[in-house]
């Protein structure tokens, strides 16, 4: 539309009687004499809008719900990030935690001992030697490790050193079927030869056919000549049975090792043996005996039985 006289004045007049509609449909209120006029472009235009509702509402929503599913996930990214990393501290703190106690352990058998300790870490199980009961340790000869040494924990002995490389070596177990270790009973000082077997205690073979033995009675290595392979009073481990005795040259016993031989993590190897013998130094202290209870029961006499009447004179 061209800009001239007539357009504006055509435009002022819309304007004014747009404004007088708009007076008149408000004083009428419901009564409005445009009301009619109102609910038919209502009826035109209330489809169109809605059906654009529709349209742009769903859209509206998934760009909403798409915002919202991103902050979900990014905070669910951190949650798990955060869990994940809490995981591997807990793991880990408990896995330190374990080793420190298992190290504590075989520092203070050192100690007791005064076994020179090279510290290693089981790195693997069994070997290329068949199905014999190895481990493979993480030091070699460049840490001083040599063949037929002592290997413990802990807890006592767990074997020797077979075969040795740079920086990592093999240990035969005391359970295995062709480990052989001498050993000394506690206390009675009885000398014997303990063997491996497998998954089963150790067969100790008793020098002295007569030795007095109990159940529970407790073993150590009892050396070789030369400390090598073994050093003298690592603990071997406590008698699980005694086979009865038949006259022979020996006796059998059944022990139960102190070592539990699927549960290796942390060894020591000894590198330099004690001056002296350590005898039973190394064996921890027996647990004392929980002492029984016992109750006394005093009897009072009744007064009828201290006087001596009978009730049922009495009653006659």
């Amino acid at each position: 539309m061209r800009d001239t006289k007539e357009s504006r004045l055509l435009l002022v007049l819309l304007i004014a009687i747009a404004f007088a509609l708009i007076t008149v449909d408000i004083r009428g209120g419901r009564n409005s004499p445009v009301d009619g006029a109102r609910q038919a472009a209502a009826a035109v235009f209330g489809p169109i809008e809605n059906g654009m509702s529709t349209v742009v509402d769903p859209v509206g929503n998934a760009v909403s719900a798409v915002r919202d599913s991103g902050a979900r996930h990014d905070r669910l990214a951190r949650l798990e990030k955060q869990n994940a990393t809490l995981k591997a501290r807990l793991g880990s703190s408990d896995r330190n935690r374990s080793r420190l106690a298992q190290l504590d352990k075989m520092l203070n058998i050192a100690a007791e001992g005064q076994y020179g300790i090279k510290g290693a870490q089981v790195i693997a199980i069994g070997s290329a030697q068949g199905f014999s009961w190895t481990i493979t340790i993480d030091v070699g000869y460049n840490d001083g490790i040599k063949r037929d040494m002592t290997v413990l924990n802990g807890s006592g002995l767990v074997g020797r050193v077979t075969t040795v490389g740079p920086d990592a070596s093999t240990v035969l177990l005391a359970n295995d079927p062709d480990f052989t270790v001498g050993t000394r009973m506690e206390g009675s000082d009885e000398l014997g030869f303990a063997s491996g077997q497998g998954d089963r205690p150790l067969r100790v073979e008793l020098l002295n056919g007569k030795a007095e033995v109990k159940k529970g009675d407790r073993l150590v290595t009892f050396g070789s000549q030369g400390d090598k392979p073994f050093v003298p009073g690592v603990p071997v481990g406590r008698v699980a049975s005694v086979d009865p005795s038949n006259g022979g040259l020996t006796r059998t016993l059944y022990v139960t090792p102190f070592v539990s031989f699927t549960k290796l993590d942390i060894v020591g190897v000894v590198v330099e043996a004690p001056k002296k013998d350590p005898r039973d130094e190394v064996l921890p202290a027996k647990p004392k005996p929980t002492p029984t209870p016992t109750v006394t029961v005093t009897v009072t006499p009744s007064a009828n039985a201290s006087t001596g009447t009978d009730t049922t004179d009495q009653q006659q």
